[in-house]
């Protein structure tokens, strides 16, 4: 395994690099040609990045390792599906909290908020209390839902209300941001391996590691996004903090109004277009099923000796691969609809599960097999996300996607709970010997949810067969010449 793992990475390495450079060639537009052009555009854009690809280290530097320090510590199987589950309750609670944050306290505070609690996350680490890594879960999830939300919303509001960019180089950012993003999981696996077995600093190396990034990214917002921040105040912008605390009651009235009345719209919209519903469903059970693989990957292929930081690195080049043909996949020489691309990435993951149910049997474990069928999920989320991000701007209104998102993520984030409990409950109420048969269950299971989540998929293209909001543009709809 130790051979497979790295002859896997050099293989999907050279994948990357080979798709990146074809679809550099055929996916070049007019937008992101006038965006780099303009000075005041990419000094905007480099100021964001600094800060936000900071944080984005920090976080996936802390991916390769988390199981395997839980088992480090000596804690059962069982008491680690726990530790997970209270990080996922964390994210479904601390969701409304992230976006009424930069309301109260403003983005930039927030964002240093983000980075105090994610520092104070990794610190837990260190100690071997239950309750106090219980904590640590606890604060990763405030952070995450911090990182998925304030740093974008600082960025789309100073591009759009205080330089006024026209609204069409945002994408053109996050793109740059999705592609950086990978390349940092894939660094971030080989360095973690480096300072946790190479060096032998042991699974905790890579979380202390990370406070060093998220005082840097510190530093970044309080030293170089205040400037922006006193534009934003001069151009009139409400989402500041206010210095008077006699308006604060008044300002948290106001914010929770609109915060229940944006969840009724959100709740509206959902339930009124069959489209978002379906789109809801597929959203729910995919992702749900990805927060389980996050936890039983490492405990499938630990036991064998693979290199765990390389297996991620390998791990995250398959996404990239994934997340590169379907750039390749949707420009102007194939011209292939998001629609098909989700149902094939699906397919895929459905696929990997059913392997999975094969090559985890107890007592003959295939770890070869697995790895295979993990490279493959990891394939099929890198066709995913862009497809269902595809599809939700499209049918999802604008005004009301934040609200619409935060309804998709809350089935997603129980069913995941659901999952790891019910993987507990199997771990706890069997011997040792029979512990892998609760992983192989839990596979079988998360097959069956893809296999509901294809079923949603096809029921969406019935409903959208002749709905150009579901195509690409310039595409012909069907029955058309």
């Amino acid at each position: 395994m130790f051979v497979t793992a790295y002859l896997a990475f050099i293989v999907l390495a050279g994948l990357c690099v080979t798709l990146e450079i074809t679809a550099r060639r055929v996916t070049s537009s007019q937008a992101t040609q006038t965006a780099v052009a303009n000075p005041a555009f990419r000094r905007f854009q480099k100021l964001f990045l600094k800060a936000y690809l900071l944080a984005l280290w920090a976080d996936w530097l802390q991916g390769p390792y988390l199981y395997k320090l839980y088992r480090h510590y000596n804690f059962l199987e069982s008491q680690i599906a726990i530790l997970y589950v209270c990080g996922l309750a964390s994210c479904v609670l601390f969701a409304p909290v992230a976006g009424w944050l930069p309301q109260f306290l403003g983005r930039r505070q927030t964002c240093l908020l983000f980075c105090l609690s994610y520092s104070i996350c990794c610190i837990t680490k260190l100690s071997q209390d239950y309750f106090m890594l219980m904590l640590g879960r606890v604060l990763g999830g405030l952070s995450t839902s911090l990182l998925t939300t304030v740093f974008e919303a600082w960025y789309v509001h100073g591009h759009v209300e205080v330089h006024d960019f026209p609204k069409e180089w945002i994408p053109v950012t996050f793109g740059k941001v999705a592609n950086w993003n990978h390349g940092l999981a894939v660094a971030a696996g080989l360095v973690a391996n480096l300072i946790a077995e190479w060096l032998g600093l042991g699974p905790v190396a890579p979380f202390l590691l990370a406070i060093p990034s998220l005082a840097a990214c510190a530093w970044f917002v309080l030293s170089e996004w205040g400037q922006e921040d006193k534009q934003a105040a001069a151009s009139g912008d409400k989402n500041v903090p206010l210095l008077n605390p006699l308006n604060a009651p008044k300002l948290q009235m106001s914010t929770r109004a609109r915060f229940w009345r944006s969840c009724l719209d959100g709740l509206r919209c959902l339930l009124s277009d069959r489209r978002v519903m379906l789109l809801g469903g597929v959203q729910a059970l995919f992702e749900s099923v990805l927060y389980i693989f996050v936890f039983l990957w490492t405990p499938v292929l630990d036991p064998h000796g693979p290199p765990l930081g390389i297996v991620f690195s390998s791990l995250m080049a398959a996404s990239m691969a994934g997340s590169t043909l379907f750039r390749l996949a949707t420009s102007a020489p194939y011209r292939l609809q998001p629609g098909h691309l989700l149902c094939l990435a699906v397919l895929l993951a459905f696929f990997s599960f059913f392997m999975l149910t094969f090559s985890t049997v107890p007592g003959q474990p295939r770890p070869r097999e697995s790895l295979l069928a993990f490279l493959l999920l990891e394939l099929a989320c890198g066709l995913y996300f862009p497809a269902v991000s595809f599809l939700q701007g499209r049918v999802v209104p604008m005004e009301r996607r934040a609200a619409v998102l935060a309804w998709f993520r809350l089935p997603l984030h129980l069913l995941a709970c659901l999952g790891l409990l019910a993987l507990h409950g199997e771990v706890s109420g069997s011997g040792a010997g029979e512990a892998g048969s609760g992983t192989r269950h839990m596979f079988a299971g998360c097959a069956g949810m893809m296999l509901a989540a294809l079923l949603a998929v096809v029921s969406l293209f019935t409903v959208g067969r002749n709905d150009a909001d579901l195509r690409l543009e310039g595409t012909k709809l069907e029955g058309e010449i």
